[in-house]
């Protein structure tokens, strides 16, 4: 039988796990391709405002991927990244089909973090201290 507290301790993985792949991503731009390579990609892609949407797709998955970890103000960047995952599923991995290198990952992480916006972020959190 599954209870509230069994559905908030799901959350929490949920969540954690979610933001900590976030963080990875924004550590792979911050510190593998660098505020440059990040640039160039978002101009190849047509991005306006390059250098401003560059920093601010490296501001959100790393500050939101941390502020998941720890679930502080959840629904907010859980709400960003879904913003996040929606462009590059449209502007990257749209036309590579289903599979990977296509929308399912970032599709699974669309869904995630609607998921976390609908649900909030369980138990274990700073947010319910």
């Amino acid at each position: 039988m599954i209870t509230g507290k069994t559905q908030a301790w799901g959350l929490t993985v949920l969540r954690v796990v979610v933001g900590i792949v976030f963080l990875m991503h924004a550590y792979q731009k911050f510190f593998k391709f660098g505020p440059s390579g990040v640039f160039g990609l978002l101009t190849h892609l047509g991005i306006p405002l390059t250098g401003f949407f560059a920093v601010i797709l490296m501001l959100v998955e790393s500050v939101g991927g941390i502020l998941l970890i720890t679930g502080l103000a959840t629904r907010i960047p859980a709400a960003l990244l879904a913003i996040d995952m929606l462009v590059a599923i449209f502007t990257v991995h749209i036309k590579n089909g289903f599979f990977s290198p296509g929308v399912e990952f970032p599709l699974t992480l669309l869904a995630a973090v609607i998921c976390l916006v609908l649900a909030g972020g369980g138990a274990a959190s700073i947010e319910r201290l």
